[in-house]
């Protein structure tokens, strides 16, 4: 203000000091024109600057400030300085913005923006997914004419958002359970948050399904043996029928053990988080023991026989001995008498990648429809349910091997016809092989005789 003041000052004197040094030389009437002058020197200069001003006001820039003295001097300084603040604060503002998006975008839960009028603001790539929506076409659309679900309108009509909504829609890669839950907020406007629940849904649908399958395996036996021991309380046997009922009672209770151990099992294969402890297995060995118990568990009612090649594998000997152990009682538990086991340990050598190992049982039993090799691994899935309590299985040996050989970076492979027999293969890979010494192969099945033992009975 003592700028702008002093500078009206001089302009006034500088008006005065000329018209009067022009009217005591010239009169006064030239000393008028002077004054006027002057006058308008001073205020075309002033509206000359107005309009510059004016002008970068329009379009502010740091770039392209004008030039002026003075008051507008001032102006332009004191603009620029709120300018440079405001755009500071906007980018501060917009970086703000701009992360809060991607922190959305980032969310596994589907986020849709509504209005009042429940139209459609925005909504991050999770619920595009979830309804099949386009974050750019379906701006400004009304929720409900897109998400096209009775259940989902009845939900918007109720107003009442207490509770989620579980709903089922079919995504890209199958059926989807959503649940959805409305939150208003502002003047009307409303969030809409989506949270795909399938996964749990199935989790919660194994857990059931679990648990009613360990209680009916245990009620089976638990019934048997309370029967039998009400009937000895109850009733005169003799020696033999005697004898014979707790023959049956130790079936039943074997048939229990073997269960919660096979359980017990799984549930520490499932829950260890920890590498179990490994060591190096002689496989040649590892085949004659396995070949031996097959013999024992057959009784002379199969062939079996047996092949390995020179090498050793790295892992968890007590876990993969389970593992194989399962697979080849299967074999012969699932073999006609007169029928072929064969239980093979192959070196490999691809011709177009590292080498591997192999571990396979083979056998001529009744074999496999197609459509239940998916889910042989599945706890407590039987192909014959009467067959596999027969055979002493408890439903859970190829569960137990699957998560075994996860543990050791492998995977289970079947192979089986109907009548003509199957075939349990794991291949492992070169990092848990320990070659004695190179095989020389010819091709990625072969391996040579010369380091293969074979052992049949």
């Amino acid at each position: 203000m003592r700028a702008v003041l002093f500078r009206l000052i001089g302009v006034i004197a500088l008006m005065l000091v000329s018209a009067g040094l022009v009217g005591w030389w010239f009169g006064p009437l030239p000393a008028a024109f002077v004054a006027c002058a002057v006058a308008l020197v001073v205020i075309g200069a002033d509206t000359a600057a107005q309009l510059r001003v004016l002008a970068w006001l329009k379009w502010p820039r740091h770039d392209n400030i004008p030039t002026a003295r003075g008051v507008w001097a001032e102006m332009l300084y004191r603009a620029a300085r709120q300018l440079r603040l405001w755009e500071t604060r906007v980018a501060h503002e917009e970086d703000k913005l701009k992360r809060f998006i991607e922190a959305l975008q980032a969310s596994p839960n589907g986020v849709i923006l509504m209005d009042a009028s429940d139209q459609i603001d925005w909504c991050n790539d999770t619920a595009a997914a979830h309804f099949g929506l386009d974050p750019k076409r379906d701006l400004r659309q009304h929720a409900v004419h897109l998400i096209r679900n009775p259940e989902f309108f009845a939900y918007m009509g109720s107003k009442r958002f207490d509770e989620p909504l579980l709903m089922r829609r079919n995504g890209s890669y199958g059926p989807l359970l959503l649940s959805v839950q409305i939150i208003p907020y502002g003047e009307g406007e409303k969030l809409l948050l989506s949270r795909d629940v399938t996964q749990v849904e199935r989790t919660e649908a194994m857990r059931r399904d679990f648990v009613a399958n360990v209680s009916h395996e245990i009620k089976t036996p638990l019934t048997v043996i309370a029967g039998f021991v009400e009937s000895l309380r109850t009733l005169e046997f003799s020696t033999a029928e005697r004898n014979h009922v707790l023959g049956l009672m130790q079936e039943q209770s074997d048939r229990m053990r073997h269960l919660v151990d096979d359980l017990l099992t799984l549930a520490h294969l499932e829950g260890d988080p920890h590498q179990p402890a490994e060591e190096r297995m002689d496989m040649r060995q590892m085949v004659e023991r396995l070949a031996a118990d097959a013999r024992a568990l057959s009784a002379e009612r199969h062939r079996i026989e047996a092949s390995a090649d020179a090498g050793g594998l790295c892992g968890a000997r007590t876990e993969l001995t389970s593992a194989f152990g399962n697979l080849v009682s299967n074999a012969v538990r699932y073999t006609p008498p007169g029928g072929e086991v064969r239980i093979t340990w192959r070196v490999l050598h691809p011709d177009d990648g590292d080498p591997c190992a192999e571990f396979s049982v083979s056998d001529t039993g009744i074999g496999i429809a197609p459509e239940h090799i998916p889910r042989l691994t599945e706890r407590f899935y039987r192909v014959d349910r009467g067959r596999s309590r027969e055979s002493g299985g408890t439903g859970l040996g190829l569960a137990i091997v699957k998560h075994a050989l996860l543990r050791h970076q492998s995977e289970l492979r079947i192979s089986s016809q109907p009548g003509l027999g199957s075939t349990f293969s794991v291949r492992f890979p070169l990092a848990r092989l320990d070659l004695a010494k190179p095989v020389q192969a010819t091709g990625a099945s072969d391996a040579p005789q010369a380091d293969r033992e074979s052992i049949s009975a």
